[in-house]
């Protein structure tokens, strides 16, 4: 059985999967067959061009008449329009793989999740927490899940880019509340807050998050339009014309786990010199690690019984996580095949009828902590989640 893929959106995120779509069948011949079948979009002659580009088959404007007329779809779109489309491809029954983070709101983002349980276990609902799927990571997991780090005391987790350094850098949908829901915080938090739920966010090692204490900051109030500056004029003698950031451009917060572990986590987009560098540490009482995403082919594994101190795994051995599927060792992965190891797994959850994780219960705990993190900044205090 061939899936026919449908996929709303084809500009970042669009392309990523795109690409990951089309390497499938090289590296993972058991992945089931798929057509990307239909791209949506709303510019037709932009939305024809990107579908020429990334191997679509056809293309709509209206995302209504795709959900359930596909056997998978994909929503890449902007923030406030992941809730809409996914209801209705769920309560269709179509399989849905979502961008994060989930929603802009928490609201938004439990509607999602009920949808998700109405629709059942044999609808796969996907939330795009591709760093998961980094082979580094699941080597790490695998370390946790056996206690080599004994009991876990401290995480901490930071993401840094720096692309919003620029108070010219022009204003996106981004930099808008109510398209984007916030900034830094749901943009870069959200990766950090999964990553460290998937690592140790069950009872054996730290147990869930159980209260946040949170700080948010913007740094540049408004921002151009995107191809003026404000050394330019629009030709009329007025300034040139901009728009308001309304979101966060940096947010830090601390945490306090159930079984008494706690963390500090950070994002900014406005951290010069950093264009990616998503950083994980966790130490715990017979060790320690460090992972960061600008070094993703190598996990740092500190032993309190080796006085050598941290040792540099390079995780691209064949019996790494994924690794069989690639490259004779030392022949590095990318960021980019992170997606392919992450539509693999969901588009065989799609075949095989079963649920896949991170889903949208996973998106949901995620979005509850990044907005407790928002309601702390907002009362000046510790929050608790429910």
């Amino acid at each position: 059985m061939t899936l026919e893929v449908g996929v709303l959106g084809y500009r970042f995120m669009g392309k990523a999967h795109a690409n990951a779509m089309a390497r499938l069948p090289m590296f993972f011949p058991d992945a089931p067959e798929i057509e990307r079948s239909v791209l949506v979009g709303r510019d037709e002659d932009a939305l024809s061009d990107a579908a020429d580009r990334l191997g679509f088959s056809s293309i709509s404007t209206d995302w209504a008449e795709v959900v359930d007329d596909v056997d998978v779809f994909y929503n890449l779109g902007p923030n406030h329009v992941h809730a809409e489309p996914s209801i209705a491809a769920l309560e269709a029954g179509t399989p849905v793989f979502c961008e994060k983070p989930l929603a802009p709101t928490l609201a938004d983002a439990e509607s999602m999740a009920e949808a998700a349980r109405e629709a059942g276990g044999d609808v796969p609902a996907g939330c795009a927490f591709n760093y998961r799927f980094v082979p580094a990571i699941r080597y790490a997991k695998r370390l946790l899940d056996d206690g080599e780090l004994g009991e876990i005391r401290h995480v901490r987790g930071r993401y840094l880019q720096d692309w919003l350094v620029d108070p010219e850098a022009p204003w996106s949908w981004r930099n808008d509340e109510e398209m984007a829901g916030s900034g830094a915080l749901g943009d870069l938090g959200a990766h950090t807050v999964d990553l460290l739920r998937f690592l140790v966010g069950d009872d054996d090692l730290a147990g869930e998050i159980e209260r946040v204490s949170g700080h948010l900051q913007t740094f540049v109030d408004e921002r151009p339009v995107e191809g003026e500056t404000p050394e330019e004029s629009r030709g009329d003698g007025n300034a040139v014309e901009t728009r308001p950031v309304t979101v966060d451009d940096a947010y830090s917060a601390q945490l306090a786990y159930e079984h008494g572990a706690m963390g500090t986590i950070e994002a900014t987009r406005a951290a010069t010199g950093h264009k990616n560098d998503h950083t994980i540490e966790i130490h715990g009482s017979e060790g320690s690690l460090r992972f960061s995403l600008e070094r993703l082919n190598e996990l740092e594994v500190l032993r309190s019984d080796d006085n050598r101190g941290y040792e540099t795994i390079l995780v691209t051995d064949e019996d790494d996580p994924y690794v069989d599927h690639w490259w004779p060792p030392g022949h590095v992965l990318g960021w980019e095949h992170t997606f392919v190891h992450e539509n693999y797994e969901f588009l065989s959850a799609v075949a095989e009828g079963r649920e896949f994780a991170p889903n949208f219960e996973d998106g949901l705990a995620a979005q509850r902590v990044l907005a407790a993190i928002e309601e702390s900044d907002d009362r000046g205090e510790w929050v608790g989640l429910e």
